[in-house]
């Protein structure tokens, strides 16, 4: 019974740990977000220098995608976890301190590439944490980057209405994300019990890939597709067509990532219940019905409403994806969720610019229509998977 109780305390330090990984990054991208206003303002940019300014850091990320799995497989998620949430939270700090536009160009490029990498290994971390509680725990996980993303936010905002300049902001979040890195760092799955876990896992060959990862990849696509019209383009949709008073502009945005929140930290016990192939193709429904709802109603609760259901569907379509990737025991955790998260990834790259283009040509009503029907993809294709994982 001891042994019993010293195991589960054992596995709730390194859920903390892992949860504290999470957290620190969606703080410090916030942080970053929160900024943009001030460094335009303080590099004199223009809209459209800081659109290409900011296009440095799915560059980086790109950049990064082809070594991200192999340095953790080969060096360890606890090792390159800890050297990627480092650079990421120094790099912000970097960034704060740009003097020239070329020098802000180079530092985004290395938040990209930081933030591919780290998104590997604490995948990694989360999926060994999630074996060996034997249950699904993932969604929660990623909750708690929308939490930091949430509290960063907030921060932000105190800051910006300080007389402080940027480099103490960025300065802060540095000391605090250390102090949180470091306190967590030793409860982390260490990199030996890593290998143990996959020590009969077969060596990744292109010709023995399992097709269902690229099944996976296609669903985070179509969620991170959709997350990106919801961070993007809801703000807009709201501005330019249900036209609300000036306060509410913001509603369709807040009730989505409200929902983003909350839905995380309540799809573990869903998928623990009816299967990660069910809940994922209510997600792919939430996301449906919901756009379809924001743009037939184009009115301030009817368009807010629609639009938190989108919450809810973009909340555990792709940590669903990761965990399952993750599980599969086919190949390497960290090569698998590499594969998954370099699809959906650009799915999150494309989805804004694709909007912007089907809006131009149709009108931004029927683009958010047609952005949809990804939602019952994501059903379609999650019915395939369940055959599969059942």
């Amino acid at each position: 019974m001891t042994v019993s109780l010293n195991h589960l305390g054992d596995l709730a330090r390194k859920r903390v740990a892992v949860a504290a990984y999470y957290f620190v990054p969606g703080v410090v991208f916030a942080s970053w977000a929160s900024r943009i206003p001030d460094v335009k303002q303080m590099l004199h940019l223009s809209n459209g220098q800081l659109g290409t300014v900011l296009f440095a850091i799915p560059i980086g990320q790109l950049l990064m995608m082809a070594f991200s799995g192999v340095l953790v497989n080969k060096f360890g998620s606890k090792k390159m976890i800890l050297l990627a949430e480092v650079l990421y939270a120094f790099v912000l700090f970097c960034m704060g301190s740009s003097s020239t536009v070329f020098q802000l160009i180079l530092s985004l490029m290395a938040f990209g590439m930081m933030a591919n990498l780290m998104n590997i290994a604490t995948n990694t971390q989360a999926c060994l944490v999630e074996k060996m509680y034997g249950r699904n725990i993932m969604s929660s996980f990623h909750g708690l980057w929308s939490l930091g993303g949430f509290s960063g936010g907030i921060i932000g905002a105190v800051f910006a209405n300080t007389l402080l300049p940027i480099e103490v902001h960025f300065g802060a979040v540095l000391v605090m994300s250390l102090l949180i890195i470091a306190f967590g760092f030793r409860y982390l799955v260490d990199d030996a019990t890593a290998k143990a876990e996959e020590e009969d896992v077969p060596k990744f060959s292109f010709k023995t890939i399992d097709p269902i990862l690229f099944l996976l990849g296609l669903m985070g696509f179509a969620g991170m597709f959709c997350e990106g019209t919801v961070y993007d383009w809801s703000g807009v949709y709201f501005s330019s067509v249900v036209k609300p008073d000036e306060a509410c502009i913001r509603a369709g945005y807040v009730a989505g990532m409200g929902a983003m929140t909350l839905g995380r930290f309540l799809a573990d016990g869903f998928v623990t219940k009816y299967g990660p192939a069910r809940v994922l193709k209510v997600c792919g429904g939430l996301i449906l019905g919901g756009l379809w709802l924001a743009a037939a109603l184009p009115y301030l609760i009817p368009a807010t409403l629609g639009f938190l259901l989108v919450g809810f569907g973009i909340s555990s379509s792709v940590p669903i994806c990761y965990s399952i990737a993750g599980k599969l025991g086919t190949i390497k955790a960290s090569i698998a969720i590499t594969i998954v998260s370099s699809i959906s990834f650009f799915g999150f790259l494309v989805g804004p610019p694709v909007i912007g283009w089907l809006a131009e040509a149709t009108g931004l009503r029927i683009a958010i229509s047609i952005a949809a029907c990804l939602g019952l993809m994501i059903a379609f294709v999650a019915a395939k998977v369940g055959k599969r994982i059942s």
